[in-house]
């Protein structure tokens, strides 16, 4: 959590001015729940939040994986469309309730999507969030 308040604070942004969340969501039980409390934490009383992962179509990317996400975020913002989070067959009840996730096919139409956040995680807990927005 501390991580996105961080990037928020730094783009004079708050909580609620952000659409899209890109987790790192590594499809790991622990993580995933950790990341999930940590954005609940965060997004709590914005309820159009919509969070997603992209490594679920294109698999962890490793050390490219933070540019590559990043990259994706900003083409999300830039068109205005949430990509879906794709293979996901089954939500853990650890995340369930916690974030909206976006799994309709072809993504989500989002015109208002003005900014968004992209997290990477590394080893020992090391934690990035980015934060993209129009201008």
């Amino acid at each position: 959590a501390r991580a996105m308040l961080a990037a928020l604070a730094r783009g004079g942004l708050q909580p609620c001015q952000v659409q899209h969340v890109n987790c790192h969501a590594t499809s790991t039980p622990v993580g995933d729940a950790c990341e999930a409390r940590a954005v609940h934490r965060v997004f709590a009383d914005c309820p159009e939040v919509i969070v997603t992962s992209l490594k679920g179509g294109m698999g962890h990317l490793l050390g490219a994986a933070g540019a590559v996400e990043a990259a994706a975020t900003v083409l999300s913002v830039h068109h205005r469309v949430i990509p879906p989070t794709v293979n996901l067959e089954d939500v853990s009840d650890d995340v369930s309730g916690l974030v909206r996730v976006a799994t309709e096919a072809g993504g989500v139409q989002a015109p208002g999507l003005e900014a968004a956040l992209c997290n990477s995680f590394g080893f020992g807990g090391v934690n990035a969030s980015l934060l993209f927005s129009r201008l």
